[in-house]
């Protein structure tokens, strides 16, 4: 058995899930998932209805989105059809409150997760895995006909606010805001609004400090982005005693931008275990869950395999985490 630890290993699931897959992740030991709804999936009945199916698994979900809805950019960009946008985000927001889901998400990615290609990388074991050149994709046009500075970004990020938090503190809802990823200053002509520690710092203040408004503190992300990111072990530590993490992904890549691949937990540059140890040792206890994972071949299970490795490694390193800090 696990040793004892506040921290919860999720897992992720989309809301047309077969009942098989369902059974596959409580075979795993997994009893929090995190839902990804899908377009046709976000009204009231529908989502009630998975939850159900859900809860009837014996699994409980934690937090859930859809991608749709959150990455906007009418909401991004602040145009035309973003007071819509915003009514359908706290619509939505409403029915996961109902169903009794507390967290829901925001990424201020207007052009979604850029990614070079999916290929086999030198750092993945022959297992198909995202790679990143920064180089490459900043030879992309513009996506939305101008530049978008910063400034205009921090401006629709506070109108969203506005517009989000009175919701969130009347039916209980917190937003967990994912970082841009990669972590560069802009691509595609659309300025990044969360590329370091201290962007998550502004992004809090604009919001008063709500306790509304929290993070996914995406490990990989912090190493993506290194230095300039900031001191993921200091950057934990701060966080967490500050109560704004609400969600982590916890995953390894082969370096910083401007190149890097995705790894496996264990093959990426960094020292997991010292970043386990850190959330134990700071007394974390929220969610926990790998987000991307190289691929496995399909022959033997594919993504599910991949996944099903990665989260036993994690829970590897938590058991150890927490029985280090038992004996210390």
């Amino acid at each position: 058995m696990m040793t004892e630890s506040k921290i919860r290993i999720q897992q992720q699931v989309f809301s047309d899930y077969t009942d098989d897959q369902l059974l596959f992740l409580k075979q795993m030991g997994i009893r929090y998932v995190y839902v990804m709804f899908r377009d046709q999936h976000t009204d009231y009945d529908s989502v009630m209805s998975f939850v159900d199916r859900l809860r009837k698994h014996g699994l409980v979900p934690t937090d859930g989105g859809n991608r749709t809805i959150y990455k906007n950019p009418a909401i991004h960009l602040g145009l035309p059809g973003r007071d819509e946008g915003i009514q359908k985000f706290n619509d939505f927001s409403r029915i996961l409150a109902k169903a009794g889901i507390p967290i829901t998400y925001m990424t201020w990615e207007p052009n979604g997760v850029l990614t070079t290609k999916y290929a086999v990388g030198n750092h993945t074991r022959d297992a198909v895995a995202r790679l990143v050149d920064v180089k490459q994709l900043e030879t992309l046009p513009y996506s939305h006909g101008r530049f978008y500075s910063k400034d205009e970004m921090w401006e629709n990020f506070q109108y969203f606010l506005d517009n989000t938090l009175p919701v969130c503190q009347e039916i209980g809802m917190k937003i967990a805001l994912h970082p841009n990823d990669p972590p560069v200053p802009s691509l595609r002509g659309i300025s990044n609004l969360i590329t370091s520690a201290e962007d998550y710092k502004k992004a809090f203040a604009m919001a008063k400090e709500s306790p509304y408004l929290g993070m996914k503190l995406c490990v990989g992300c912090w190493l993506e982005g290194g230095a300039t990111f900031g001191n993921l072990l200091e950057d934990i530590k701060y966080f967490v005693e500050n109560k704004k993490v609400f969600c982590v992904h916890f995953r390894n890549v082969s370096g910083c931008v401007p190149c890097f691949e995705e790894t496996l937990i264990e093959d990426g540059y960094m020292d997991m275990y010292q970043v386990m140890k850190q959330f134990v040792d700071c007394g974390y206890d929220g969610l926990m869950t790998v987000d991307h994972v190289p691929e496995y071949v399909a022959s033997c299970g594919g993504k599910n395999s991949s996944y099903a490795y990665s989260i036993g490694y994690i829970k590897a390193l938590l058991s150890c985490a927490a029985a280090d800090k038992m004996t210390a």
